[in-house]
């Protein structure tokens, strides 16, 4: 049994930290801080967690979580986890951040946050289908929501080095603007409407770009525009992907396939992924069409954004560090309808 805490547990995705941990049997939730609601019960907060967590949230400082906690989770905003790692960071602590701050590498962080980074250690990102370093490391760089269903979606082609260009086209859920409401999030903004925004200028872009270069070097066309729909959950992804060869369905199956063979959270189905089979699940669903006259191969990923592509790969990638079964607390099947 390992000691579990949570900087920054009263948004989405430290609800859903809570809620995943909950059924992970080799895990006890020690401590959930918000300088918010100090004080208050996390089911007050969380309402679908009662009776499920009888635990207040704390304000308490990194140092006093290292000695409390074996591996913390830090669901923070972006600039904020570079300024708690060096104190909670032990000599046996594991820690698996969900923001920005160690995703990319610091030169390209600041130009994109604004931010001056101010601890530039090396550090994993945490994709577990692409970086089996992962159960080595103490310290992991947990992926945003897009850049997961983009990378795993042209991933085998991008290893393959078949990629001529690649464009991805996602579609987000509500939950991806986070617990506080916005102008994108309001309801009579949102209902019935599709938002495109930051059409060229992302800043998952360059998470997207650094995964997929770092297995083809020779690739530089990539591209990436991101939309909110009117859903709560779920991102899904349209990748055109144009390859510099031409191939076939039975080609690109085997090789998908035989990629994520040993990948228990990615299914490739021989239908058009949906949100519905993924949601509240940490599963990737992943489908294809070749379209023959352009050499393109049209893949569509399906994702839950705040489990796969948040606190379920967290968790995914804690079980790979502490030894655990990669699938503990998460071999759920998805809510539907």
């Amino acid at each position: 049994m390992i000691d579990v805490g949570i900087i920054g547990g009263s948004g989405y995705t430290g609800g859903e930290l809570i809620r995943l941990l909950s059924n992970h049997q080799y895990t006890n939730i020690e401590i959930c801080t918000s300088r918010k609601f100090a004080g208050k019960k996390v089911s007050d907060v969380h309402r679908h967690l009662k009776v499920f967590l009888d635990l207040e949230f704390e304000d308490v400082s990194p140092r006093d979580l290292r000695n409390r906690c074996d591996v913390i989770f830090l669901a923070v905003p972006h600039g904020t986890s570079m300024n708690i790692v060096p104190d909670i960071m032990g000599e046996n602590t594991k820690v698996i951040d969900l923001s920005a701050d160690y995703r990319i590498n610091s030169q390209t962080f600041e130009m994109l946050y604004g931010i001056k980074h101010t601890d530039k250690r090396d550090v994993t990102y945490g994709l577990p289908e692409i970086h089996p370093e992962i159960s080595e490391n103490h310290l992991i760089a947990n992926p945003g929501c897009y850049p997961t269903g983009a990378i795993l979606s042209a991933a085998p082609l991008a290893k393959s080095e078949l990629i001529n260009s690649v464009i991805f086209d996602s579609k987000s859920g509500i939950t991806g603007a986070g617990v506080n409401p916005t102008h994108k999030s309001h309801y009579p903004n949102m209902a019935e409407n599709v938002q495109p925004y930051k059409l060229t200028s992302h800043r998952h872009y360059a998470e997207i770009f650094q995964e997929l270069s770092l297995m083809d070097e020779s690739l530089i066309n990539v591209n990436f525009t991101p939309h909110v729909i009117p859903s709560i959950r779920g991102i899904l992804t349209t990748a055109h992907i144009f390859t510099n060869k031409q191939v076939s369905t039975d080609e690109i199956k085997s090789m998908y396939t035989e990629f994520y063979k040993d990948e228990p959270f990615v299914r490739v189905i021989d239908n058009i992924p949906t949100l519905s089979a993924v949601k509240g699940s940490n599963f990737c669903d992943i489908g294809f069409e070749i379209d023959v006259n352009n050499n393109r191969v049209v893949v569509i990923s399906a994702i839950d954004n705040l489990v796969k592509g948040a606190a379920g790969q967290a968790i995914q990638n804690m079980n790979l560090m502490c030894g655990f079964d990669e699938t503990e607390g998460l071999w759920i099947p998805a809510m539907s309808p």
